[in-house]
């Protein structure tokens, strides 16, 4: 017999091994749910970014794969930047959102008050801090968009970003190179400037959790019922009819007195109806001027730092009640303190147009 030859107990010992690093895949139906969760949380996340970059930011349809954790690895065409994040309730296991430095840095740039033109992607500990703030506001609110979706309360730990290089070790609690994990890739575009992609990697564990989730909230949707028929009951009655006696009454009928209304004469009066909340507190405050900076600017003020206000020295400040816009006015000094003078009262009209 030639010593080469592989033994049937062998082939069968490698296939086992072989199952074990590979666990059962994802299905078309849990492929479809993956996607439409990610879907609607990255569309989410996207004008999350938007709002904060105050760029347009456009995220494609995902693509879900089932890799193991090597292959993913493997894959990496730069450093990536990676937020980890725990599932604190609603779902069990880690999630990574993973993010090309490049582009991390473009972002950390934009966040700064800079144009999104960088020449190195070499992270400083402040874009780091940019781009991790940046990309928390963004998994919050993707993870809230979820919570909706799934119709189940979803809270996470703050995510840790790090920069994985391409000859690192990785250590992700549940993750390990053997482990197959979900990939939902994501094509990204930023007005000009970023034109690539972003990941997010889960565990099975959290997909089986996500699915079950939505398989159930399917399930139980409300089924049309057939309206019921009234239960009747079999009552025996005597053939023999009672006898019914005709009684007849004389009704006096005579026509109602009403008093007559007292009409009046203050028709200024304030309303009764009004007196039932002439008690409840109201906010009443005063802006000064409003002035808009970036983080940049905002991280570089200091003890004696002016800064200049959106209004001319002699105009007339506004004065709001719960945040609505009523009149206008000047500040003058009573007994040390600071005062407001009112000199216009908005109209009825103005002010209604301000309640919109």
């Amino acid at each position: 017999m030639n010593d080469n030859l592989i033994s049937q107990e062998e082939i069968d010992a490698l296939l086992n091994k072989n199952s074990k690093k590979n666990p059962e895949g994802l299905n078309e139906l849990e492929k479809d749910i993956i996607g439409e969760v990610g879907n609607i949380s990255m569309s989410t996340a996207a004008t999350t970014l938007s709002s904060i970059l105050n760029k347009k930011v456009m995220i494609t349809t995902p693509r879900v794969y089932w890799e193991s954790f090597e292959d993913v690895i493997k894959d990496f065409i730069s450093p990536k930047v990676v937020a980890t994040v725990e599932f604190k309730k609603g779902l069990s296991g880690n999630n990574l959102f993973m993010m090309d430095t490049p582009d991390a840095a473009v972002i950390a740039d934009l966040m700064m008050g800079g144009n999104g033109k960088v020449e190195s992607s070499e992270m400083t500990v402040l874009q780091q801090s940019a781009v991790a703030e940046a990309m928390n506001q963004m998994i919050g609110s993707a993870s809230t968009a979820m919570a909706t979706m799934v119709g189940k309360e979803i809270d996470i730990n703050p995510p840790i970003v790090k920069v994985w290089e391409l000859d690192e070790e990785y250590e992700i609690p549940g993750m390990d190179k053997s482990s197959f994990v979900c990939k939902v890739e994501f094509d990204i575009t930023v007005e000009g400037l970023i034109e690539s992609k972003i990941m997010q990697l889960f565990e099975r564990q959290t997909i089986t959790e996500i699915v079950g989730i939505m398989q159930s909230e399917l399930e139980e949707e409300p089924k049309k019922e057939a309206p019921k028929e009234p239960i009747r009951e079999s009552v025996s009655y005597e053939s023999k009819k009672p006898e019914v006696t005709k009684v007849e009454e004389n009704v006096l009928v005579q026509k109602p007195i009403f008093n007559e209304l007292a009409r009046s004469d203050d028709e200024s009066r304030t309303p009764r109806n009004l007196d039932l909340i002439m008690d409840v507190p109201l906010e009443f405050s005063v802006v000064l001027g409003k002035s808009k900076k970036t983080i940049k600017e905002i991280l570089s003020f200091g003890n004696g730092s002016v800064i200049e206000l959106n209004k001319q020295a002699d105009e007339a400040l506004e004065i709001y009640v719960n945040g609505k816009l009523i009149a206008q006015g000047e500040v003058v000094v009573i007994n040390e303190n600071f005062g407001i003078r009112i000199t216009n009262i908005l109209s009825k009209e103005q002010r209604v147009k301000g309640l919109k």
